[in-house]
């Protein structure tokens, strides 16, 4: 294992290390450093995340500031707000022995005024997202004609994002004697354009996901109906209500939905998504950070940039889109050399997206089932007696004594049951003890059982049966054997398959469009089911629409 001493980094940037809990280099810091130390390539960094890619790079951008110079020298782009505060951090932590350099973080969703006041004290190092990046640019607040160093961080998810284009006008800016430094987890077709485009000869390191920086994860699923998702997560909560992580939902709608619901059952969790405000998500992350709360449901954007320590769990209560994001949630836990556990809670028709997922990640994903009330118990009573060792006694002596004679009659036995029944009386209720496991035989006949996806195009459109197959085999990677029967009318079709691909071709197809008429894909005539804390906000919702109509009627 290399040390810091051996890349090459000056004595003022070693001493801050230790401060900051850096001691040996990670993979891709050990990779990384050595060609960036000299300032002189373009580099690509594909790693995980998790892996310290913000030190790979901000350890030897610091080196190649000029601190004489007060123009802008240095360029981090990044696509979310959190991420961009939490660079600009990191850098200043970095930076603690050479307070010269200056920083800058230039966000959305935040006063620009402040902002345009921060570049007055001209920065060396601006760390941006690309909106407002483009919008002082507009302004012509922020010029760029001294950048020497661009980085792109996690770029694949500003592709994700949308923002290629803005990319693309920003590095058209910057002058053609600079280098660019991308890092990412994956490496997508328009991804590599830029590449091709904007880097000279780049030197290219790849850091194998499956290295040990993610050995420490447990990755497991649990088998459960749609409905039953919600009543399955609690039940994981109620067995160590101190549990600290993330549960990632699809949408932001989702994601307030389930976490209004968690919070009115009184768990002690809050919500992320891109809904929010900044001064919103700063209270949400101050109290996860100070344990206020325990839990934040969170949309895969809004985590981005999430650097919280001591995470115990990664929930997926939907599963993500593509592997790549199932990569980046779990990288949440397992940080600092601990373990984790990433836990995907899923319906009959993903268990073979389940299956794909373990095959290509190689992670030996496993089964568990949801706990029932007396699993609960012996967790809830076990996590506590562990706490009991943890806590140091702090009993003054008179009391001790007083204490000591109370109960100097009863056994310890005695005393012990009446202390675990006391404690267990605690736990919150479990109102429903149903098995909530479904078996995987039946799930793999519940994927496999045909259904029909409906499809609003049709003749009217120019759709043939020889372009839906075209759509559906080439546009969403589903193969042809899977696909049956396909009717073609004036203005819809419907195409025969497995439910499991109807999961998985609803989900791709959603969002696309055919001939300019955008796409909605849906099972045939059929509902989805509505997880129990959709139904509850919904019943809400409802409830408080008749009220407000009886109001206004009354008038």
């Amino acid at each position: 294992m290399q040390s810091f001493q051996s890349l090459g980094l000056r004595e003022e940037i070693l001493a801050a290390l230790p401060a900051i809990g850096l001691h040996q280099p990670t993979a891709i810091q050990q990779e990384a450093i050595p060609h960036l130390i000299t300032g002189l390539v373009d580099f690509i960094g594909l790693a995980q995340t998790g892996t310290g890619k913000t030190a790979a790079f901000g350890l030897p951008l610091i080196e190649q500031i000029q601190m004489q110079d007060s123009t802008v020298q240095a360029l981090i782009i990044v696509p979310t707000r959190e991420l961009c505060l939490q660079i600009e951090q990191q850098l200043k932590a970095f930076t603690a022995e050479m307070p010269g350099i200056r920083t800058l973080a230039v966000y959305g969703g935040a006063s620009i005024q402040g902002q345009l006041i921060g570049l007055k004290k001209k920065p060396h190092i601006v760390v941006a997202t690309p909106g407002r990046l483009m919008d002082f640019m507009e302004r012509k607040k922020l010029v760029l004609e001294s950048v020497r160093y661009v980085v792109l961080d996690e770029a694949d998810e500003m592709l994700h994002m949308g923002f290629v284009d803005d990319i693309n006008a920003i590095l058209a800016q910057v002058p053609e004697e600079r280098n660019i430094w991308l890092f990412s987890a994956t490496m997508p077709a328009p991804i590599r354009q830029i590449v091709n485009q904007y880097m000279h000869e780049p030197i290219e390191v790849v850091i194998d996901q499956g290295q040990k920086t993610n050995q420490n994860i447990e990755h497991q699923y649990v088998l459960v109906q749609a409905s039953d998702k919600t009543q399955a997560l609690c039940r994981f909560l109620n067995a160590d209500p101190l549990m600290r992580g993330i549960v990632f939902c699809r949408t932001k709608a989702g994601t307030q939905d389930l976490a209004d619901y968690l919070s009115q059952q009184g768990y002690a969790v809050d919500s992320l998504h891109g809904d929010l405000t900044q001064k919103q998500r700063e209270h949400v992350m101050n109290h996860f950070r100070s344990d206020k709360t325990h839990m934040v449901i969170a949309t895969d954007v809004a985590a981005r940039g999430i650097d919280v320590q001591d995470l115990q769990y990664v929930f997926h209560f939907d599963l993500p889109d593509d592997a790549s994001y199932y990569t980046h949630r779990s990288g949440r836990t397992a940080r600092a050399g601990k373990s984790g556990i990433s836990l995907s809670l899923i319906t009959p028709k993903e268990i073979n997206r389940v299956k794909q997922l373990d095959r290509q990640l190689k992670l030996g994903i496993k089964r568990v089932r949801v706990p029932d009330a007396n699993s609960i118990q012996e967790k809830f009573v076990e996590n506590w007696a562990q706490s009991l060792w943890d806590e140091q006694p702090s009993l003054d002596q008179t009391l001790r004594e007083q204490a000591l004679g109370w109960f100097y009659e009863m056994s310890k036995e005695d005393l012990i049951e009446r202390i675990v029944s006391i404690h267990i009386k605690a736990m919150p209720p479990i109102r429903d003890n149903r098995d909530l496991n479904v078996e995987v035989q039946e799930a793999v006949k519940s994927a496999n059982r045909k259904t029909r996806l409906y499809l609003n195009v049709g003749k009217m459109d120019g759709l043939t049966k020889q372009s839906m197959l075209h759509l559906l085999t080439h546009q969403t990677g589903v193969g042809g054997k899977g696909i049956g029967h396909i009717e073609i009318r004036q203005k819809h079709s419907t195409i025969e398959l497995s439910s499991a691909d109807l999961e998985t071709l609803t989900m791709e197809l959603q969002g696309r469009s055919y001939n300019g008429r955008r796409l909605f894909p849906k099972e045939d005539n059929a509902k989805d089911p509505m997880p129990h804390h959709r139904k509850h906000i919904h019943k809400i919702k409802k409830t408080s629409k008749k009220k407000r109509n009886s109001k206004s009627s009354s008038h």
